[in-house]
């Protein structure tokens, strides 16, 4: 049977992605050695490295001044490494969910975190708007997309201090305006390659501008000035990375995934809006095309288990709701097909037929 991806990460990645990277395990580019065990000082692995960047620089269209570098750690640590490198005294944060929470957590050891709104009061389930950041902030810092509740930020931020984004989970999903952000994060676990490696894109002039010593791998100058590798780099994710974003460039490239995005989340957006059973959880104005959270309306609660069951029946993997939300949440990344959305409200609706 067929498996329908919709894991929120580690989570779906192209095809064409996962079998050249199983090739280049068992030898790369006919060099008689695996990926696995050739140098990361190599020229082969200086090739992939540069093919990286330039792809991400490419789709991005990332302006002169900014560096693209592979780190280690994920997301999360980059939490402490932005205000190690960025905050003087006081930086604000936008709070839409628990890695947003965690990113303010953290900053909170380096100086003063000003949180300039919070939808916790609505379980996350919207983003707030119309809220002010303070101008003598060292930066702003925002989560893009909110893996957990079904919420995204698909604009680009006019700031007057520098905007930081976590964009684990959405980068690539749309054409982004880099030039408005000073320093651009995540994981690649959601739409980039597997776990492992974490990007960020950094202007340079926001940096070296903290009085504070900063450790060695801890500070972002010490990667640009070795070009990712101060230390030996995470080099079997990176090749994957360099893999994804050649398939995205085969499809046209950002704008072209963002017109399949927008279907396929439309898609299932409509049936579950149109759906006698399911009820989606975040504020319509605020959805995710990347996260797509709903849960059983109130007289159906006590069939949210069996529906799991007829899902997994069905070759739907990867559907439950995160704990801390319940329900259910499919992830529809750059690399689910359309099919699977399809498959998923055939599925539904099948559910519905039968039990509603």
């Amino acid at each position: 049977m067929k498996k329908h991806n919709f894991n929120a990460g580690p989570s779906i990645l192209p095809q064409i992605a996962i079998e050249n990277t199983a090739k280049a395990i068992l030898d790369l580019n006919g060099i008689g050695m695996s990926i696995l065990e050739i140098s990361h000082r190599s020229k082969d692995f200086q090739a992939i490295i540069d093919e990286a960047v330039a792809l991400f620089k490419e789709l991005l269209n990332i302006p002169e001044g900014y560096q693209v570098i592979f780190l280690g750690g994920g997301a999360s640590t980059q939490f402490a490494m932005i205000p190690f490198n960025l905050m003087s005294k006081k930086a604000a944060y936008l709070e839409t969910g628990v890695w947003a929470k965690k990113a303010a957590k953290e900053a909170k050891l380096f100086g003063e975190v000003n949180v300039v709104a919070s939808s916790a009061d609505k379980n996350f389930s919207y983003i707030p708007k119309g809220f002010a950041v303070p101008e003598d902030a060292d930066y702003f810092h925002i989560t893009t997309n909110n893996t957990i509740y079904g919420t995204e930020i698909r604009t680009d931020f006019d700031c007057k201090v520098p905007l930081v984004a976590d964009m684990s989970s959405d980068i690539l999903s749309r054409p982004v305006d880099v030039s408005k952000y000073a320093l651009i994060y995540g994981g690649a676990q959601k739409n980039l390659g597997p776990a492992g490696v974490t990007f960020v894109i950094v202007r340079e002039d926001i940096l070296g501008k903290v009085e504070r010593a900063i450790p060695t791998m801890l500070d972002y100058r010490t990667h640009i000035k070795e070009g990712s590798m101060f230390n030996t780099p995470p080099c079997l994710p990176i090749f994957t990375v360099k893999e994804t974003l050649k398939w995205i460039k085969s499809l046209g490239g950002v704008a072209a995934v963002e017109k399949m995005n927008i279907e396929k989340a439309e898609l299932l957006y409509n049936a579950i809006d149109n759906s006698k059973m399911f009820v989606g959880t975040a504020e319509k104005d605020s959805r995710s095309l990347m996260n797509i959270c709903f849960v059983m309306k109130e007289q159906y609660k006590d069939k949210e288990e069996a529906f799991m069951e007829f899902a997994k029946s069905r070759g739907m993997v990867g559907i439950k709701g995160h704990r801390s939300v319940g329900g259910f949440r499919a992830s529809t990344y750059n690399a689910l097909p359309k099919e699977s959305v399809e498959a998923l409200i055939a599925c539904m609706l099948d559910f519905e037929k039968e039990n509603a």
